[in-house]
């Protein structure tokens, strides 16, 4: 998609950026509703819950609605007031840890890559 908007040297119509916000969105609810209830099918659970600032979001709530019907999972979605974002809640976190004098190590192993679990 940036590719596209670079290629077009800024001279996208308000019908074409619409059109390419609409598709972007659909194509990651897609992705987002298959990883999800592969998830449920691989780890047998049978209630799904959607939670921070991607919660929010319309569309995601109306496909991952329509595919718990069709799959007869329950599916748990905060309403939109709560749907806060994750990285917010974490620095808040952080900054009444810090006021407290808390100060853990810097330094952490992260695993970006499932696969190598």
């Amino acid at each position: 998609m940036l590719n596209h908007v670079r290629r077009s040297g800024g001279r996208l119509s308000d019908r074409e950026i619409k059109d390419l916000a609409a598709s972007f969105q659909e194509a990651v609810v897609d992705v987002l509703v298959k990883k999800a209830f592969w998830a449920l099918e691989v780890t047998g659970a049978e209630d799904l819950v959607v939670a921070g600032g991607v919660a929010c979001n319309s569309r995601l709530r109306q496909r991952l609605s329509e595919a718990a019907r069709k799959e007869n999972v329950r599916v748990f979605l905060p309403p939109p007031a709560l749907c806060t974002d994750n990285g917010a809640m974490i620095a808040s976190t952080a900054f009444h840890l810090l006021k407290k004098g808390f100060r853990g190590a810097l330094s952490m192993n992260a695993l970006p890559n499932w696969d190598d679990l």
